[in-house]
């Protein structure tokens, strides 16, 4: 099958991009399989960009499967994850309002048949951010990106905690989670 690596974080060193990302790669190649990295801090982000959001419009189109990758910043995935999906999932070609009444509509997705999984690295502890935030980031982006552009109950996302105070054990435990569930996809194809 056909794979898309989105990772947006900007250093290189970090657990997205050298953990995370890198693992996904790993497994994809060993299974022989097609992989893409869109590594969204080393492209260009200047204005105009049209010609970079048309070549990641072309990946989504070529691509079975698409994996995220991205840290939480002020609730949020990073600046250049968030651009990905204002500019890319464009209406026309992501999604489209299907009419129900003259001012209401449903989004109907385009992107239905990719499979998708997002991991996300957080600096918070998981119970803060469930209980207080009611997990209002992966609520967020499943309901608000996700169910418009792939549809709803598509999407897998797996969230891991403290990542930057955790321990190497923990965070090779994190990469085990993120090995399996890479191994999980290519079993189901």
């Amino acid at each position: 099958m056909k794979n898309l690596v989105v990772v947006g974080h900007p250093n290189t060193e970090s657990f997205c991009y050298s953990g995370i990302c890198k693992t996904i790669t790993q497994v994809l190649l060993l299974h022989n399989e097609e992989v893409e990295v869109v590594d969204l801090y080393r492209d260009d982000f200047t204005r105009p960009r049209e010609a970079v959001m048309n070549r990641y419009k072309d990946l989504m189109t070529w691509c079975d499967r698409v994996y995220f990758v991205s840290p939480v910043w002020w609730f949020r995935l990073t600046p250049r994850m968030e651009t990905f999906f204002d500019e890319v999932f464009t209406p026309g070609f992501a999604y489209n309002f299907i009419p129900i009444t003259k001012v209401y509509a449903y989004p109907k997705p385009l992107l239905g048949d990719k499979k998708v999984r997002t991991f996300i690295t957080h600096g918070a502890p998981a119970l803060p951010v469930k209980l207080l935030y009611f997990n209002s980031v992966k609520l967020r982006l499943v309901m608000g990106v996700y169910s418009f552009v792939f549809g709803w109950f598509k999407t897998k996302t797996r969230q891991f905690w403290s990542v930057p105070f955790v321990s190497a054990e923990r965070r090779a435990d994190y990469l085990l989670r993120v090995r399996k569930d890479v191994e999980r996809d290519v079993k189901a194809a």
